[in-house]
């Protein structure tokens, strides 16, 4: 099939340039050219070339004019964007100088406004004092005082300008600083920092009950930029209140000090059987009647003997978390008595399915055991970021 197509091919190729004799006549003489149907086509495809190279040539050509036209008219109309901006500017300022110099009287509203500004962002912030490291990071920013009436008006307006950035910016530091530590740390526990945050309070006392940045910058008089920062710092220092008023309440802290760690949480093999099976807790290895601490505060819910743990102890702490403290050599504490964070409970022993002086320490959420050294490991983090 495909033999017959090029010989179709071939023929329709011959009919439309069949050979030809080309004559030429010069000094007398006769000489003859012969054109094979080959050569015409040799020729055809020259010509076709040459046209297509000029075809395109010429489109690029138009089409580069045509760019470069464009681009004249983009930079032109940036330029003239920029030119109305400038002036626009310029206006504002020549307006706003004009103002200024119109009277002493202007001078002093303007500071007087500022003055009140520090003020209402100093109440709006004041509190975060109460937070752990607060005390030492914001002092100096806010026994600021935005100046005492003396100086050229423009020198107290730069004066009470000063005073609110550095307050706002030690404010942002400190809260973004404390907040993400103490998110990070409920993390390292396996916990949403977000349940535990206690937002919805409202912000910044009774000077203003909204999260909406634009009615905090009508209260305070401030840009909506300045307002979003205010806000930014607010949720966070929500934050830093929330989760640490939580982190108080639940099991984050170690049971025993001067303790080694040793066997930990899940499948392990069994020091009696060899075989595999699981560990609900974690191990504290120490010497007989080490003192054991509650983690949290809480209620005592059991005390006594419990099948392989021998002298248990069992608090709940509300919230869903228990704590479960075995192996005990004395219990010191009574079924329904409130204990508190760090509180002696009891002495380290070897009573019950044990090998040696340690203490069995179990974190329950929910109905369900924990790895209670992630809950350590996150309790010494927060501590850290009080130190």
């Amino acid at each position: 099939m495909s033999l017959r197509r090029v010989t179709r091919l071939a023929r329709s190729l011959a009919d439309l340039f069949p050979e030809r004799h080309l004559y030429v006549r010069s000094g007398g003489e006769m000489h003859s050219y012969v054109l094979t149907t080959g050569k015409q086509l040799t020729i055809a495809g020259v010509v076709a070339g040459c046209a297509l190279w000029m075809g395109i040539s010429t489109a690029a050509l138009i089409a580069g004019a045509l760019t470069q036209s464009r681009s004249e008219q983009e930079v032109a109309r940036t330029q003239a964007k920029y030119e109305r901006w400038i002036a626009d500017r310029q206006a504002r300022l020549n307006s706003a100088v004009a103002q200024l110099n119109s009277s002493s009287t202007s001078f002093d509203d303007l500071a007087s406004v500022m003055e009140k500004r520090h003020a209402a962002l100093a109440m709006l912030l004041s509190d975060v004092k109460g937070a752990p490291g607060a005390a030492q990071a914001l002092e100096p920013a806010l026994a600021a005082a935005p100046g005492d009436g003396k100086g050229t008006p423009m020198q107290r307006i730069q004066a009470v300008r000063t005073d609110q950035e550095r307050l706002i910016e030690a404010t942002e530091t400190f809260a973004k600083n404390r907040a993400d530590r103490l998110r990070l740390a409920f993390r390292l526990a396996g916990l949403d920092p977000a349940v535990y945050a206690g937002r919805g309070d409202a912000l910044g006392g009774p000077l203003i009950e909204a999260k909406d940045p634009r009615a905090l910058g009508a209260v305070l008089d401030v840009d909506a930029g300045f307002a979003q920062r205010i806000q930014h710092v607010a949720s966070d220092l929500s934050d830093v209140r929330g989760l640490s008023r939580s982190a108080q309440a639940l099991p984050l802290a170690r049971p025993t000090v001067n303790t080694s760690e040793s066997s930990g949480f899940g499948v392990r093999e069994d020091p009696f059987t060899g075989h595999p099976a699981f560990h609900s807790g974690q191990d504290f290895a120490g010497a007989i009647m080490t003192p054991i601490e509650a983690t949290a505060p809480g209620v005592v819910s059991f005390t006594g003997v419990r099948s392989g743990y021998g002298n248990t102890i069992e608090i709940d702490h509300g919230r869903g978390f228990k704590t479960r403290y075995a192996h005990l050599a004395a219990i010191s504490v009574v079924v329904g008595q409130h204990v508190s964070l760090g509180q002696r409970i009891g002495g380290m022993g070897s009573t019950g399915r044990s090998t040696g002086p340690h203490l069995h320490y179990e974190v329950w959420v929910n109905g369900r055991p924990q790895n209670p050294l992630r809950f350590v490991k996150a309790g010494d983090y927060v501590q850290q970021d009080v130190q």
